[in-house]
């Protein structure tokens, strides 16, 4: 219904903040990583929402990036993970943990999520782990690399795994992906090698 609110933010709580606008003020749930960010009461933010509609509530839950609000919209397709499921992962750890998470295979790092068991993680890997990739993470501050200004996604995010399972952290692996040229005819070998060269370097 509301692609996004900008407005006066009247207050902060733990999992909300109140907007104004047009003399207006929206309840929007927020995860708690949205919290830390925001600036203080008075500042004006621009949230991006997600109205949940029910028949006994009309919920209006908030992200500062579109990015985020598509692993939102991507979670709650997930066959028992409801909007407020759904923010609760996303309190618990961040869109990007939760991308390398998903990729990664890595259940117990979702479970950690209050109301998320082990089945329920697995789940959510099993049916998101074609739907999500590491490419917004990867070209944030990365110019298009490659013919026509494609970027090989998928071999990147195979060498971004394979780093992973050799035991480096998911922010060690981008950023050693970063900082490669990567050609569209590298394969995930290729740049798994030129990555761990840079990652032995130090």
């Amino acid at each position: 219904m509301y692609a996004y609110i900008k407005g006066e933010i009247v207050d902060i709580s733990e999992d909300n903040v109140v907007l104004e606008c047009n003399n207006i003020g929206y309840n929007i749930k927020v995860p708690f990583g949205v919290v830390q960010r925001l600036p203080g009461v008075g500042e004006v933010v621009k949230i991006y929402t997600y109205t949940s509609v029910r028949e006994d509530a009309f919920i209006l839950f908030g992200f500062l990036s579109k990015d985020d609000l598509f692993i939102f919209k991507k979670l709650i397709t997930v066959n028992g993970i409801g909007p407020k499921g759904a923010l609760g992962i996303l309190s618990a750890m961040s869109a990007d943990d939760l991308r390398f998470a998903i990729i990664a295979g890595d259940a117990k790092a979702i479970a950690k999520a209050p109301g998320i068991g082990a089945k329920s993680a697995e789940r959510i890997i099993l049916e998101l782990k074609g739907k999500i990739d590491l490419e917004p993470m990867l070209t944030a501050q990365e110019p298009a690399a490659g013919v026509g200004g494609l970027t090989n996604s998928d071999a990147k995010n195979e060498a971004i795994e394979a780093m992973i399972a050799l035991g480096y952290s998911s922010s060690e692996a981008v950023k050693a992906i970063k900082q490669l040229t990567i050609m569209d005819d590298m394969d995930s070998g290729v740049i798994l090698k030129d990555a761990l060269k840079i990652l032995v370097r130090g």
